[in-house]
């Protein structure tokens, strides 16, 4: 049976897709993991004005998350999932800790940090200090952000921001990332093998 070329170029292109597909999974399985390992660090004001440093929760699994109280999708999406872990982990819950590190600090302060983590759930820790502690803070978790001019958001500006949660073990090693939109339950998997 001699194929036609409509035929021919079907296999082919199926499997070409075969081929992107696999890659595709490959790299979904394989991102958020890092090659290099590195300990990163804050030392940033609670809401009590109380300066928390990464140092105090050795011991304990972090999920870290850098965003702003104003933010319409990308942090209250992530902070649901955070807390849902939280409310799933059951008796292993006082064995992580999650932090909110705002990277709009005067305005979150301003608009009550506090009462923006404790909504989505007590045990989240919202920390904002000034601007070198939050850009130190920043580099250290290697991640992105900055100030974007917004005629429709409060104040005339948005913040830009890496939007991943971040997993350090209980010796302040990094461990992973999660990338936005990481439903809880695939969080939560991950952590019950750590526990």
């Amino acid at each position: 049976m001699r194929l036609n070329r409509l035929q021919i170029g079907l296999w082919i292109a199926a499997i070409a897709a075969l081929i992107i597909f696999a890659a595709t999974q490959w790299v979904a399985k394989s991102e958020g993991q890092v090659a290099e390992s590195f300990r990163p660090s804050f030392a940033l004001a609670d809401g009590a004005g109380t300066t928390r440093t990464s140092d105090e929760f050795q011991g304990k699994f972090l999920l870290v998350f850098f965003g702003f109280t104003n933010c319409p999708d990308v942090c209250p999406t992530t902070l649901s999932e955070v807390a849902q872990v939280m409310d799933d982990l059951g008796p292993d819950a006082g064995k992580v800790q999650p932090v909110f590190i705002s990277v709009d600090p005067e305005r979150d302060r301003r608009l009550g940090l506090d009462a923006f983590t404790k909504a989505f759930h007590p045990s989240i820790l919202g920390l904002a200090g000034d601007e070198p502690a939050t850009r130190a803070a920043a580099n250290s978790f290697k991640i992105f952000y900055e100030r974007e001019d917004d005629p429709n958001a409060l104040d005339g500006y948005a913040m830009s921001h890496s939007p991943a949660l971040y997993l350090i073990g209980p010796d302040g090693e990094w461990l992973r990332q999660f990338t936005y939109g990481t439903p809880a339950a695939e969080i939560l998997i991950d952590l019950k093998e750590r526990l």
